[in-house]
């Protein structure tokens, strides 16, 4: 953190400690939550079940003092369930709408991939426009609103592929990986520590939703030199022609990335830099999120899979491939 650090980042720093306190090692995870809370975007956890991901968005809700609700997805989920649906009032005359739970400001969407194809219609509207249409009638969600949704890897059986569009409206898609031995064996004394009465960690932190949406401005005024944003560009376009990089990789994509990822990945370096305690974008900004941004909207062809090629592994070469700028 810069000495220079305003009072907001200072804040939100203390907020990430807060985390800390609770959820054993996953830095990672918690940094990309803080970027989708500075920027509005939603993110997909993907990672085996006991992880913390729910116990870690929980714990982000409660640290900015915001409405949250968990949505468990499943094969007999339907929209009205999510959205909320009219009900007839006995009292009034007539019929009344009770809203859903995705009127909260922090939706857990839990194992979304089991959810129908008409249920992720549904959310799609509310990830893309912040609105819910029930009833003939469309009503917006809070200014705060994100998803933050999870799957499980391991386990396809009854499950649901996420539609291409629902996919790229995810800002960052977050693969987690299994503790260390020395942070599972902290994970084991703090289990233990509950049992035997231990103080429960206060939630020290006071920032409030009003406090997010001011940061939000503050990001957005990050500033990000000229050649910086040639370099997302430039690495967002490499996906579209990887072969020219090597001519083996010819038809090795069937998906590429949209303009969209370059405003995504633009976004979300400007947030981690300003968690940072800086003010300006650096190239190693945008490269340490890159593939969290392109991961979930690339699409291997069958023949980059009968190659050995993973999304991760092409996106390690294309940062090599491509000239990272020296910024004065």
């Amino acid at each position: 953190m810069s000495a220079n650090a305003t009072a907001s980042q200072q804040a939100f720093m203390g907020l990430k400690t807060h985390l800390q306190k609770t959820i054993v090692g996953q830095h990672a995870l918690l940094e990309r939550m803080l970027i989708a809370m500075l920027t509005g975007g939603h993110v997909l956890l993907e990672g085996p079940p006991g992880l913390a991901k729910t116990t870690a968005v929980k714990t982000l809700a409660r640290g900015v003092h915001a409405s949250f609700q968990r949505i468990q997805f499943t094969p007999d989920l339907m929209p009205a369930d999510v959205m909320g649906s009219e009900v007839l009032d006995t009292q009034q005359g007539g019929l009344s709408f009770i809203p859903g739970p995705i009127f909260n400001e922090i939706v857990l969407a839990d194992e979304i991939n089991r959810a129908p194809p008409k249920v992720q219609s549904a959310l799609l509207e509310a990830m893309a426009e912040k609105q819910v249409t029930a009833g003939g009638k469309t009503r917006g969600l809070p200014e705060l609103f994100i998803v933050m949704a999870t799957q499980n890897p391991l386990e396809q059986s009854g499950t649901y592929p996420l539609p291409e569009a629902q996919m790229d409206r995810f800002m960052l898609h977050v693969v987690l990986d299994y503790p260390t031995e020395a942070e599972e064996l902290d994970i084991l004394r703090r289990d233990r520590a509950k049992h035997f009465g231990a103080d429960v960690e206060p939630d020290t932190s006071s920032l409030t939703p009003q406090d997010v949406m001011q940061a939000r401005r503050a990001v957005a005024e990050v500033f990000v030199a000229p050649a910086v944003e040639a370099y997302i560009v430039a690495l967002i376009a490499a996906t579209r022609n990887v072969s020219r990089f090597d001519a083996n990789l010819a038809g090795v994509l069937d998906v590429a990335a949209s303009p969209r990822a370059s405003i995504a990945l633009l976004h979300a370096a400007s947030a981690y830099a300003w968690l940072q305690g800086r003010d300006y974008v650096i190239p190693e900004d945008v490269a340490l999120l890159l593939p969290d941004v392109l991961r979930h909207r690339l699409g291997l062809s069958f023949a980059g899979r009968a190659q050995g090629w993973s999304i991760d592994r092409l996106l390690t070469e294309l940062l090599r491939w491509v000239e990272v700028p020296v910024v004065a």
